[in-house]
């Protein structure tokens, strides 16, 4: 059985659960630990990823490299890779749109294969299984669902070209995110007037609205710095497909108003409410 050394460009949140599915059937998974946070020194070593010194260190161990960083930083950090002579497989499967990742694979054609990557789901602790959908050339599409074979991270290959992966992620995104953004503008509006217990009221009765659910507001604030990017990936496919991109840069505008909230996990929906109302 094949089992490839891993390499993961970075360890955050989503980054590591799925890192750490794939130590089951990687003979080794890696990260770089030179200019990380302490968070991720910590985290990398929950889930019991090697540290390496140094990118360069990482790239000439690895067989397959899993890229998941903020969308902003998806390009420069391929370049980097590429700069490195890599010629292991990449999986791009950051949330960026499908033009963004065609770039990357010609920024790494002459050495690596690039396999466009998009999770859905949450990160996989606690009983969640997200799914990693992929497209690319077969054998290397082949090889990553085997990586996660009997773990918690589903796969699901979507055909040999590159940009369907990322364009069903963020696909699936625009609504989902957008959705959790509504939902806090219009409890935001309902709790001005004094009727936003009401407003929960009415919301319950229909238990497919996100509406009746509005204890997510506080998480939806706290993974604003995250969701705010990815709609404004989502909004660059709508227009490049002739779509109007205006509703979910608008989404994205009110999430970073949540901006100074990262990752606040003992955050209020009254403390969330307020914050979106004054910034």
């Amino acid at each position: 059985m094949d089992q490839p050394t891993v390499g993961i460009l970075h360890p955050g949140s989503m980054g590591a659960a799925v890192a750490a599915c794939a130590t089951t059937n990687a003979a080794a998974v890696l990260w770089c630990e030179t200019g990380r946070s302490t968070a991720s020194v910590e985290r990398a070593a929950r889930f019991g990823l090697t540290p390496m010194a140094t990118l360069t260190e990482l790239l000439d161990r690895s067989d397959i490299v899993i890229s998941l960083c903020p969308p902003a930083a998806a390009e420069d950090l391929a370049r980097d890779v590429a700069g490195h002579r890599f010629a292991g497989v990449y999986v791009e499967a950051n949330a960026i749109n499908p033009e963004r990742t065609k770039r990357i694979a010609a920024l790494l054609e002459h050495g690596a294969t690039v396999v466009d990557g998009g999770v859905v789901g949450s990160p996989p602790v606690g009983g969640k299984t997200p799914t990693l959908y992929l497209s690319g050339p077969g054998p290397a599409t082949e090889r990553i669902a085997a990586l996660f074979a009997g773990t918690a991270v589903q796969t699901a290959v979507l055909g040999t070209e590159i940009g369907k992966a990322s364009a069903l992620k963020l696909a699936y995104a625009s609504f989902q995110k957008t959705s959790r953004v509504l939902v806090a503008l219009a409890i935001g509006m309902a709790r001005e007037h004094g009727v936003d217990q009401e407003l929960i009221e009415v919301a319950s009765k229909r238990t497919d609205s996100y509406l009746s659910e509005p204890q997510y507001v506080a998480k939806t604030a706290a993974r604003a710095w995250r969701w705010g990017p990815e709609l404004e990936e989502a909004a660059d496919s709508l227009a490049a497909a002739g779509l109007p991109p205006e509703m979910l840069r608008a989404a994205a505008s009110t999430l970073a108003r949540w901006h100074e909230v990262k990752d606040d996990s003992e955050l209020t929906l009254t403390d969330a409410l307020d914050r979106l109302a004054h910034p």
